[in-house]
């Protein structure tokens, strides 16, 4: 009854709301700053019920200039107290007011100028509103879920009730894969990848001869693709944003799962191959160590950005599919828990010899909400071992480095006094191990592609 573009509460109609998002999201991509575009989208859709009056313009092209113009009165508050939040220089405001302008003088000179002049009214009346009402949000946009900086997160969803005896395939259909402890797959992005062989690599003996093919290991990342609020209004532009990240991660073979924001998890790279997801990058268990992971380790992508890992960057539907995830691969591969780490803790940079290159979740995985071991506490490989350091880029990052840094610094100092040496001297032999060790594993690579015979091995490290 009285089928009116608003509801009876003189709420906007569902396509003023598309209109509104529309403009609004073509303003926050001229931000380049990741946080002050998140911002200013919270911001604006705050804002949006004060807006009503303008779904009573009855041409759609006025709405739009309307709305568009309220988001620049938005942006420019944001921006006044946010300089990065600004979209560009001055002139490109000026030409976008310049065209709303325009099209509102070429409706009146089509006849509409009683209708003119009420949107004109309500343009002064929303931009004012918007101005007045645009304050940043200080809290982090994307963390639904509180973690601590330093002691590890915090209130995280506890296991409760009867788990499975083990995780085992419930059911399979078109597109899907059901698992025992609750995991569901969607493999409708899945692809084949190039073959797992690596070699591993022993402290004491150098380069092992056997091919291995199995996974030994999992690498959490997080996408660093575009992340929206989640909230109803944005429910297109998040699905959207989903798909075409995962597009984009099958194209380029990047992971071997992603979970996105539902807590939706995706196979994109088959298991048994290879994902692109590591880089050059150092992990250690025991007397073994492994070199650039992409083929030892499975690659799991959390769709979100790390933000600094103050607070928990994933939604609640996140965090159990992962941790569901995580179950059922190291029941599949017999994967051990140390064995499973955060991307940020083991990339490196292998011309500098520096630690930290990519920092995804080098702070802030609920490791132990995950029935795993505290990996940040955990001695860093790449500086015990290589000797790896870490430069000033990297603090302005983290500002401290994660315990295990610590640690590894600390037993390396100890090292080189017991054999009477200089700490740089010890950090420079095991750098250069580091790089023998490297291009071997490159040549034996490559010999094992071409049916080549190998090279020899560079010798154990240290001692």
């Amino acid at each position: 009854m009285g089928g009116s573009a608003k509801d009876r509460a003189g709420r906007p109609s569902a396509a003023a709301a598309e209109e509104y998002v529309a403009e609004v999201e073509a303003v926050g991509r001229e931000i380049q700053d990741p946080v002050a575009k998140l911002r200013f989208l919270r911001s604006s859709l705050r804002d949006y019920p004060r807006l009503a009056p303008v779904d009573g313009v009855p041409s759609g092209r006025a709405r739009r200039i309307l709305y568009r113009w309220a988001s620049l009165e938005s942006l420019r508050g944001l921006s006044a107290r946010e300089p990065q939040a600004a979209g560009g220089p001055g002139a490109r405001r000026k030409v976008l007011v310049s065209r709303a302008a325009a099209a509102l003088t070429l409706l009146l000179a089509a006849g509409r100028l009683v209708m003119g002049l009420a949107a004109l009214v309500v343009v002064f009346a929303v931009g004012s509103a918007a101005y007045r009402h645009a304050r940043p949000n200080a809290d982090p946009v994307m963390a639904s879920v509180p973690g601590s900086a330093s002691v590890g997160p915090v209130a995280l969803p506890p296991r409760a009730g009867l788990a499975p005896a083990s995780v085992w395939l419930v059911e399979m259909g078109a597109g899907f894969e059901l698992y025992s402890n609750g995991l569901r797959i969607d493999n409708t992005y899945e692809v084949g990848g190039e073959p797992r062989r690596f070699r591993v690599f022993d402290r004491t003996s150098g380069l092992r001869g056997e091919v291995q093919s199995r996974p030994v290991g999992i690498l959490f990342h997080t996408s660093e693709s575009d992340v929206w609020p989640l909230e109803a209004a944005y429910n297109e532009t998040l699905r959207d944003s989903t798909q075409r990240l995962l597009r984009y991660v099958r194209r380029n073979h990047l992971y071997n799962y992603v979970v996105d924001r539902f807590g939706r998890v995706y196979r994109v790279v088959e298991e048994e191959t290879k994902a692109n997801h590591a880089g050059h990058s150092v992990w250690t268990r025991g007397d073994e160590v492994y070199l650039s992971l992409n083929s030892a380790f499975l690659g799991v992508s959390f769709e979100t950005r790390w933000e600094g890992g103050h607070a928990l960057p994933i939604t609640q539907a996140q965090f159990l599919a992962g941790r569901n995830l995580s179950d059922y691969l190291r029941a599949r591969w017999a994967i051990a828990a140390d064995m499973c780490v955060a991307h940020g803790l083991t990339s490196v940079n292998p011309k500098k010899h520096l630690i930290g290159h990519h920092v995804d979740w080098a702070r802030g995985f609920p490791f132990e909400a995950f029935g795993l071991p505290d990996q940040y506490s955990r001695p860093a490989p790449a500086v015990v071992v290589f000797g790896f350091g870490y430069d000033e880029d990297f603090l302005k990052v983290m500002g401290e480095p994660w315990p295990g840094v610590r640690e590894a610094e600390r037993a390396l100092s100890e090292e080189a006094a017991r054999a009477g040496r200089s700490l740089e001297d010890l950090r420079r032999e095991r750098q250069q191990l580091y790089d023998r060790w490297l291009g071997e594993q490159s040549q034996a690579e490559e010999a094992t592609a071409s049916g080549r015979a190998e090279p020899a091995p560079a010798g154990p490290a240290g001692g």
